[in-house]
């Protein structure tokens, strides 16, 4: 199956670059191909989650058409995520499609964030298209507790496919979500293997997103906290070295690898924001900890014209806002947002 080509902007008048109120330009774009994934880990997804209906969810040769767009206003990086990206099918079409504005200069960056159970799959299909970097989540190297923490994962799976994907020679960061009481003895153990294997390691705060039949207190552990017990084991020192994204790196003297920390509570990265994310279904959200979103489905399918399109993403960077207000505490027992974690994808 071949996309449909699509004529990317609106005619011969250029798109304008996405600049948001704060004089902030918006360069990176997280796009959630679906927020279906087949592992329900404890601080994304419930157990018994209700997807959408998948005659909700943009089709391949829209989401092609979204990003593109996109692109064309100035988006220089951009994430595929889900739920679990590799599940979509046909996604591979969808990742080859994109790949053509590597290839014009558009984009700068194809990536992705996965949680490796098909990567052994798929991995040199991505490097095939030009993914050369890749975020794998996880958070414990221990079998049974990478169970009970994803409900349903695998870890020799996970194992495998990162295997395969350095095999095809992408690069890897691993993720690790801190969660108090559960892997926060083993982030030693972890920099340790990562950095071994030529992977960067960035550890996130949990964030409060979504009802997930757990306690956001019960499971939040600061990373201030956590940076503070690495020390005591490793030097860390100061890094810019930057992804575009969210985290601060320090480089591990005694392994020479990065060490990433994203801080969305306890000090948030809100100042240097430079993404935005779409969900499957066309949403898009200006900020992960705000509720306000722009449909882009609708003029999406209006009109073969991006015109409509264009003036809706502009409509909406103009009101994204300075930053987010997440909270955990124990006066606060519902999450700060409704939506899961899935559904923006991270």
């Amino acid at each position: 199956m071949e996309l449909r080509s699509h004529l990317d902007g609106a005619g011969s008048v250029a798109p304008r670059p996405l600049i948001d109120p704060f004089q902030r330009a918006i360069t990176y774009l997280r796009v959630s191909v679906t927020d279906r994934c087949d592992f329900r880990c404890v601080y994304c997804m419930s157990e018994h989650m209700a997807f959408l209906p998948k005659a909700d969810l943009l089709t391949l040769e829209e989401l092609d058409r979204l990003c593109s767009a996109f692109v064309a206003k100035g988006v220089k990086k951009l994430r595929l995520t889900g739920g679990e990206p590799l599940v979509r099918r046909g996604v591979m079409t969808l990742v080859g499609s994109l790949s053509r504005h590597l290839a014009s200069g558009g984009l700068e960056e194809l990536t992705l964030t996965t949680n490796a159970s098909q990567l052994a799959k798929y991995a040199n299909e991505l490097k095939g298209h030009g993914v050369e970097r890749i975020n794998v989540s996880l958070d414990t190297l221990d079998p049974a507790k990478f169970r009970a923490i994803t409900r349903w994962g695998d870890l020799d799976q996970v194992m495998r496919g990162i295997d395969a994907a350095q095999t095809a020679g992408l690069r890897i960061k691993i993720n690790t979500v801190a969660l108090k009481g559960v892997n926060d003895d083993e982030f030693n153990d972890l920099i340790a293997w990562a950095h071994g294997r030529g992977m960067d390691l960035t550890l996130i705060e949990v964030m409060p997103l979504g009802e997930i039949g757990e306690g956001r207190i019960d499971q939040y552990l600061p990373l201030s906290m956590v940076r503070a017990r690495i020390a005591e084991r490793f030097t860390l020192q100061e890094s810019g070295y930057s992804t575009g994204g969210p985290a601060r790196y320090v480089t591990v003297k005694e392994t020479g690898g990065r060490l990433g920390f994203i801080t969305p509570m306890t000090h948030n990265f809100c100042e240097s924001c430079n993404r935005v994310r779409i969900t499957c279904t066309g949403t898009l959200y200006m900020c992960l900890g705000q509720e306000d979103a722009a449909d882009l489905r609708s003029p999406l399918r209006a009109s073969e014209s991006d015109t409509a399109l264009h003036a809706a993403i502009d409509s909406a960077i103009s009101r994204k806002p300075k930053g987010h207000d997440f909270v955990i505490d124990r006066r606060r027992s519902r999450p700060a947002l409704s939506r899961h974690m899935s559904v923006t994808g991270g």
